[in-house]
């Protein structure tokens, strides 16, 4: 089998004990997705795995064998901004930038969840037609994703601006 990364095929790794976020940073070359805490507490590391948003370093590379990863540079390219990345441009959802892959890959799949009627603590009617999107159901979905600068407010803002413009 292989795994396929931002749409490439990959060879799975000889070891097993290889971490997902090893595979891709040592062996791909794709330094977007950052080493943070190395414990799964941080979320800079967050992928994209069939869809899903997961912690590249506590995922073995042999656990996503036969399935797709997408990593931050698989979701845009600097003359194609995929749309969160753009509205964190607009509203200053970083400062060093060091989590903002992380951030914007999660987002990417909360703004799925919520599509899909995945409520979370915080989802105030779970019998209505649909989640509404606020500020707390951002924070409480984005909640495993630290951003030490305290650029929380900017990082909120821009999943909003994008999940009311894909509503409307």
């Amino acid at each position: 089998m292989a795994i396929v990364v931002n749409g490439t095929r990959v060879a799975p790794p000889d070891d097993p004990r290889v971490s997902l976020l090893d595979l891709l940073r040592d062996r791909l070359h794709l330094s977007g997705t950052k080493i943070g805490c190395n414990q799964g507490a941080c979320g800079a590391c967050t992928v994209l795995v069939d869809g899903k948003r997961v912690l590249s370093c506590l995922t073995l590379a042999a656990q996503v064998d036969g399935r797709s990863v997408v990593t931050i540079e698989g979701l845009g390219s600097a003359d194609d901004l995929h749309p969160l990345q753009a509205a964190f441009i607009e509203h200053d959802g970083f400062q060093c930038g060091y989590c903002t892959a992380g951030q914007i890959c999660a987002a990417t799949a909360m703004l799925e969840e919520i599509a899909a009627g995945m409520p979370s603590y915080v989802t105030e009617d779970l019998g209505a037609d649909g989640i509404a999107i606020s500020r707390d159901e951002i924070r409480e979905r984005m909640s495993g994703n630290l951003c030490r600068c305290g650029a929380h407010n900017g990082i909120v803002d821009a999943i909003l601006q994008v999940a009311t413009e894909k509503v409307a």
